[in-house]
């Protein structure tokens, strides 16, 4: 709530960087939900208004991407326009509900759709981006299981991002009747013990899938790669995790759990659909045991 309003902020398209910039009664004058808001922060005010800035820019370049895609639209591959638009659409849908999260005072499932709502605009944009390419990855040998692990590795990870906006939400409803950070962790319930044990499975799974992925793959292939990357990010995210529960919710960590399991979840993402799409796995040529 850095900004009370939207699309402006504070009434201003550049926002105050100073108390003295407001008027005296600015807590009844930007209400919102009818409850006075907090004291003026220029900090959380500017934060905000990056976050608006970045989506904008966002918002931009996509309808650039939809601008050049139309050329697809006399191929075989439709489809990269489609998705593009539908990505653009997607991009000012979210714009309307980060509105909505600011009328609604934050409320924690308005928050949760707009963080699963920009997910999905990931996996769209990471779509289109694999439809548009020729990826062709060098195989040492063909192993049957690969797809199968590939979508148990989206399941297990579908069900790791549900925990953790409802461990999200739980947090901020403490936050809201608790000020001192020290005791939100004996408030919290079984769904935030689940959530940290399902990352054992998370990465018990990633390190499995990785151990196929350096049988099957060269290492110079995209595939090895990203499935080693997801296994440093989810152990990154582990860590901040544990500094979450043992430190007493720090606010930074909070923000760096939160954009490693993004990052995570784009990853994975684009590992399931270079699986299950027209990538040209190459045997040939392929050292025996490399």
């Amino acid at each position: 709530m850095g900004c009370p309003d939207w699309p402006k902020c504070f009434g201003q398209w550049i926002p105050p960087s100073d108390i003295s910039e407001l008027p005296t009664d600015y807590k009844t004058k930007f209400a919102v939900a009818g409850k006075e808001i907090a004291d003026f922060d220029a900090f959380k005010t500017w934060t905000e208004y990056y976050n608006r800035l970045v989506g904008v820019l966002i918002g931009i370049f996509i309808f650039l991407t939809v601008i050049f895609s139309f050329p697809y639209l006399k191929t075989a591959n439709k489809k990269i326009f489609w998705l593009s638009l539908l990505s653009f659409i997607l991009v000012a849908f979210q714009a309307w509900i980060g509105a909505k999260v600011v009328s609604s005072d934050l409320a924690v499932y308005m928050v949760t759709i707009h963080m699963l709502i920009a997910l999905v605009i990931v996996a769209l944009l990471i779509f289109t981006i694999t439809a548009s390419q020729d990826f062709e990855i060098p195989m040492a040998k063909p192993d049957t299981f690969i797809k199968p692990l590939v979508v148990l590795m989206m399941f297990v990870m579908f069900v790791q991002i549900i925990l953790g906006t409802q461990v999200r939400e739980e947090v901020d409803e403490i936050a809201k009747r608790i000020d001192n950070r020290d005791l939100w962790l004996d408030e919290m319930d079984w769904i935030f013990y689940i959530h940290r044990s399902w990352s054992l499975i998370n990465i018990g799974l990633a390190i499995f899938i990785h151990s196929r992925f350096k049988q099957t793959f060269e290492r110079q292939s995209i595939l090895y790669k990203a499935s080693l990357a997801v296994i440093l990010m989810m152990c990154a995210q582990t860590f901040t995790g544990a500094v979450l529960a043992n430190f007493s919710f720090p606010g930074n960590a909070q923000s760096i759990h939160l954009t490693l399991g993004s990052l995570t979840a784009g990853l994975q993402i684009f590992i399931f659909i270079l699986a299950f799409s027209k990538t040209t796995f190459k045997e040939e040529n392929i050292k025996s045991g490399s």
